[in-house]
């Protein structure tokens, strides 16, 4: 369910895994489990964590197209991936 698939996305996140991380939000669309904002973040904050910018604003742009509540964890996420990958200008 949604609760297991958001606490392993987490772990990836902190274990440092970002490509685990979007592994798990994939398959949670393969297997019809709802990717909540938990989810989305935990596997941005894990591309923020490697400064996978590019792959950060991807994500946003996919959680936006879903309709998926963004908060303030998003874009915080997703402007600490720009500036950790030197593309503070696409924070702007």
């Amino acid at each position: 369910d949604s609760i297991t698939y958001c606490a392993a996305v987490s772990a990836c996140e902190k274990g440092g895994s970002w490509v685990w991380a979007l592994h798990l939000l994939s398959k949670m669309a393969q297997v019809r489990v709802e990717r909540t904002a938990i989810a989305y973040n935990s596997t941005t904050t894990a591309f923020e964590k490697a400064r996978e910018w590019a792959r950060a604003l991807q994500l946003l742009s996919s959680m936006l197209d879903c309709h998926v509540q963004t908060n303030t964890i998003t874009y915080n996420a997703v402007l600490s991936a720009c500036e950790k990958g030197f593309q503070w200008a696409w924070g702007l």
